[in-house]
């Protein structure tokens, strides 16, 4: 499977510059988040996608909308690979807002208000994630899978940090982390 951060947020640049929470709820994408997402677009083309799943935050949903139309495949939402609930930038958009923006993406049965009524601990964040590997394990359908997703998840499942838009190859198998492109 291939982890891909989303590109950079209005959150991600005050973040960076001050390290204190602007108070941005679901920030959209910087005109270098658009960027980073069409980038990772025209990179992801040759490496065998077949599925996208998203997670339902704005920022990864836009990035998914850059990649899912480069290479003509749907987008499935999954909040299972949400962002860890920490800032402010991690209270999400309600279910009817987020599919009046991309009606054609794959919601199932994500409820009007999906993400966590307090903060996620890190070991909170370690068992979702695990969970989650276990579930992708066992299924067997992560080859040819593209997530979309966070610093957060990434780190959790991975073990490493990524910067916005940066992909990473990931085998659940063997725990695993390489380049995607």
């Amino acid at each position: 499977m291939i982890l891909v951060r989303h590109g950079q947020s209005h959150f991600n640049v005050h973040f960076a510059k001050t390290r204190v929470d602007p108070g941005i709820v679901d920030p959209g994408l910087t005109e270098e988040g658009e960027r980073q997402a069409r980038a990772a677009a025209e990179s992801l083309a040759e490496q065998g996608i077949r599925r996208i799943i998203a997670s339902p935050y704005w920022r990864t949903l836009h990035t998914a909308e850059f990649i899912a139309g480069h290479l003509g495949l749907p987008v499935a939402i999954d909040p299972r690979v949400r962002e860890r609930y920490f800032f402010t930038c991690d209270i999400g958009s309600h279910r009817s807002d987020l599919t009046k923006r991309w009606p054609d993406y794959g919601f199932g049965d994500l409820p009007e208000r999906w993400w966590p009524e307090e903060e996620e601990t890190e070991d909170a964040l370690a068992l979702r994630c695990a969970d989650f590997k276990r579930s992708m394990v066992d299924q067997g359908d992560w080859d040819g899978l593209l997530i979309v997703s966070h610093w957060g998840f990434i780190r959790g499942l991975t073990g490493e940090a990524v910067g916005n838009g940066v992909a990473l190859r990931f085998d659940p198998h063997e725990d695993a982390v390489s380049p995607a492109y």
